[in-house]
């Protein structure tokens, strides 16, 4: 998995391509999230329209973001799902935890 981040108007935003399996990455972006959170970041954009499989430790690392943002009293948006990704996120019902957004502008509205 490969992955890029920025932080824009005290919102993280992670860009997520290839398998997301929490293999070393999964914890390079955690660090990147506890970084964010001690500069004062309270939104978590994670755009995962490039992932093209998650399996149940790339979940964890997901979780694991959710997690660190609602215990600083933020919020995690996951952004453009793949069609087998949004599968997935109906299957462990994680689409009931997480706020899936299209674009980067409803998160700002």
């Amino acid at each position: 998995m490969n992955f890029k981040h920025e932080i824009k108007n005290n919102s993280l935003i992670l860009r997520l391509s290839g398998d997301l399996i929490g293999e070393d990455t999964g914890a390079s972006v955690i660090e990147v999230v506890t970084d964010a959170i001690q500069q004062k970041a309270l939104t978590c954009i994670v755009d995962i329209s490039g992932l093209r499989y998650i399996n149940s430790s790339g979940i964890g690392v997901l979780i694991t973001i959710l997690t660190k943002f609602r215990n600083k009293g933020g919020e995690v948006y996951l952004m453009k799902p793949s069609e087998s990704v949004q599968k997935l996120l109906v299957i462990t019902k994680l689409n009931a935890i997480f706020q899936i957004v299209q674009t980067e502008a409803e998160v700002i509205k």
